[in-house]
């Protein structure tokens, strides 16, 4: 039985293992989302959906994994394409380290263990890009290994349920509900308990307005009869989002443009860009004047401005960008842009795996126009 006690200051209970799980479990089997990698046991399959999943939601989410799939069904398939193969597939989704994480797992995966997925969670921490919520989902949904899967939801319910204030940011949250969840997964489905909890967060007890008034734990719920609700989880300090200023050049010769793979570790790691010059500020007119003369990609060129696009915000977890899309054409392009980008039309763009600023700048805007081949 659930048991509870109050006391002056605080509202304590207890629960019985068995009953959380039973409750929680009998909830899921009325409510569970209909999803595909809920209908397999094969490790890969559900390794793909879970690194899709971080940092999205299922609804937009669910094309990218049926299209990831159709183009790579197999981890031996994934390992042995191209890279830019996997990122042209993932573009417009994000969060492009997951891809690349990914892509080197399935890789590493073939080299030291035989192209197949280890089956055990500590086994499965060691590949890239498996890291301890997607290991445990990995572990529990395929295996049926009796391991929580810790995620966002999982903070959010255990921190409602149980009256736990520690943030949900920190080194201490992440092994203490860990911990609290592993006293609660049963050993004997483990794999559903972990899917069930994760709804469970989704569709009951949301971020904002859950539905505590049906929830079958409200009685027993910490938060809920401390009116506490929308005070927990706990978070540390908040990220500051921090400002660049990119300037793109999409430069036009005799109807052609050109474009570079990123590199650098930074964002877009992978992705294709137009040349670019970052700024420390927003540029004036007379300073854009006087920045586009100074950029070595040009220089012994004619160089005519078309187009300047008014300043697009593009916002990421911890980044504003300030992008300005500068439309020029050139007589005649130096070595130093011959030597070092990929010159192609426009209308080739689409072959390449561009961040989701420039994609959607380039859907948005007409500027076909100003690549027109030249006589």
């Amino acid at each position: 039985m659930l048991k509870v006690k109050f006391d002056e200051k605080k509202f304590f209970f207890c629960f019985d293992t068995m009953d959380f799980s039973s409750i929680l479990l009998k909830w899921y089997a009325s409510n569970a989302r209909e999803l595909p990698w809920r209908n397999t046991t094969d490790p890969y399959s559900i390794w793909v959906s879970e690194v899709i999943l971080q940092q999205t939601r299922v609804a937009q989410g669910l094309p990218y994994y049926y299209r990831f799939m159709e183009r790579f069904p197999t981890l031996q398939v994934l390992a042995n394409a191209p890279l830019d193969d996997v990122m042209r597939v993932w573009q417009g989704l994000g969060y492009y380290t997951r891809a690349r994480n990914l892509y080197y797992g399935a890789r590493q995966v073939m080299d030291e263990f035989g192209g197949r997925l280890p089956s055990t969670y500590l086994q499965l921490l060691k590949i890239k890009g498996l890291g301890p919520y997607s290991a445990a989902a990995v572990a529990s949904f395929a295996f049926g290994e009796p391991v929580p899967a810790v995620d966002g939801n999982v903070f959010r319910i255990l921190a409602r349920l149980f009256g736990v204030f520690t943030p949900i940011d920190s080194q201490a949250a992440r092994r203490e509900f860990f911990n609290l969840a592993q006293e609660l997964i049963p050993h004997d489905n483990p794999g559903a308990f972990n899917q069930a909890i994760i709804d469970y967060g989704a569709l009951q007890c949301t971020p904002k307005s859950p539905q505590c008034s049906i929830c079958p734990f409200s009685e027993f719920c910490y938060a809920f009869q401390n009116n506490l609700v929308n005070s927990l989880p706990i978070k540390g300090k908040r990220i500051i989002p921090r400002d660049r200023f990119f300037y793109y050049f999409m430069i036009s010769h005799q109807g052609d443009t050109f474009i570079k793979k990123r590199t650098n570790r930074d964002i877009w790691h992978s992705l294709y860009e137009f040349p670019m010059v970052e700024q420390s500020k927003l540029l004036n007119s007379e300073e854009l004047v006087k920045m586009i003369s100074g950029v070595e990609l040009f220089q012994g060129a004619e160089v005519v401005v078309l187009h300047v696009s008014d300043v697009i915000k593009h916002k990421l977890s911890h980044l504003n960008i300030w992008a300005t899309f500068i439309i020029l054409e050139i007589d005649k392009p130096p070595y130093i842009l011959l030597s070092n980008y990929i010159k192609l039309s426009v209308n080739q763009l689409h072959n390449y795996s561009l961040p989701r600023l420039i994609d959607s700048y380039m859907a948005a805007e007409p500027v076909e126009q100003y690549f027109i081949k030249q006589k």
